[in-house]
């Protein structure tokens, strides 16, 4: 072979495998710096289809590392009816009720309550093949620290977010959300027992007022002899005495974070992560109002706690949960 024979086919093979990155970019929605041998079968059958005009089939299956037997199989798997046409539609709608806030565990627990034995793995398959994906997106936390107001007290939670009963351990944090219309804030408390969010105040300042109307709401809550342990960070808003003489006015025990540590209020922001992902993130505010945003995130809230299934709870939500155990009418 002459060194321009060698020369015409190196070109030739990098024409080849330029050629399936930028189809498996267009077809399969793949970044162009993809392996095609670690490719689904199917994604590959795709692939050689598509260029199966321009290169000979033996050729592009040596380049994606596809065996002919699992190409010919693929081909006619292809015109085999779907199996699976009534779930591809039973999946989607619930994913869509759900404003796409669910994954394919949450997803397989709702059509199996329906009645409707399948595998998880059927479910995130269907799930990745109509490309239904929970939008995820992180973002710096606000941050309430201002200093040493008056003594931080003990971290009696200690990062045991376990509780056997409602109203044993509560969380409290605040958090912030910027939408092209201004600031809104949030100010929740959270029980322990089973993620519910006991109560929550929204506004545009994240001042005295939110946190200790909060906390009026949730000890209205509250049964006669129950004082839960209310776990805080070291912001100024549980440092003030507006919110320490209603503490010990409703006889509950104060417990702080370590300054800067986040673990030490895990659980609480997981709550908020989740929040921001489902419902926040991974969306256009532009054009909504404060007050049309302070209703969107208040009827999540309330979704939340009534609706959203947790697979903790036995693929329950908070409210539906504690009703199964008798804890709520």
């Amino acid at each position: 072979m002459t060194e321009i024979d060698s020369l015409k086919k190196q070109i030739y093979r990098q024409q080849m495998e330029l050629d399936i990155l930028n189809k498996a970019a267009e077809i399969i929605k793949k970044d162009q710096g993809i392996d095609p041998r670690k490719l689904a079968n199917k994604e590959k059958t795709s692939l050689i289809d598509a260029l199966r005009m321009k290169y000979p089939l033996n050729e592009l299956l040596r380049m994606t590392g596809l065996p002919k037997s699992s190409y010919f199989y693929q081909k006619e798997a292809q015109i085999r009816p779907d199996k699976y046409v009534a779930l591809r539609t039973e999946v989607k709608k619930v994913f869509d009720d759900n404003q796409s806030r669910y994954g394919y565990r949450r997803v397989h627990a709702i059509i199996k309550r329906r009645g409707n034995t399948i595998s998880e793995k059927v479910i995130r398959r269907i799930m990745e093949e109509e490309q239904l994906v929970v939008p995820c997106k992180k973002k710096r936390r606000y941050s309430s620290y201002k200093g040493e107001i008056s003594p931080a007290v003990e971290n009696l939670i200690s990062r045991d977010f376990h509780a056997d009963a409602p109203n044993i351990k509560w969380l409290t944090d605040l958090t912030e959300f910027h939408i092209p219309a201004g600031k809104v804030y949030l100010s929740p408390v959270i029980d322990c027992f089973d993620g519910m969010a006991v109560s929550w105040t929204i506004g545009t300042s994240p001042d005295a007022e939110l946190v200790n109307t909060m906390l009026d709401d949730a000890i209205c809550n509250l049964a006669d002899g129950e004082h839960p342990i209310v776990h805080s960070d070291r912001g100024c808003h549980y440092r003030w005495p507006g919110w320490i003489l209603r503490m010990e006015k409703a006889q509950l025990t104060r417990s702080m974070s370590k300054k800067g540590c986040s673990p030490d209020n895990s659980a609480c922001e997981g709550f908020f992560g989740r929040l921001k992902n489902e419902m926040f993130y991974c969306r256009s505010w532009k054009g909504v109002s404060i007050d049309q945003f302070i209703d969107e995130l208040d009827s999540y809230l309330r979704w939340y706690n009534e609706k959203r299934i947790k697979m903790s709870l036995r693929s329950m939500s908070p409210v539906a949960y504690r009703r199964s155990i008798g804890l709520a009418a």
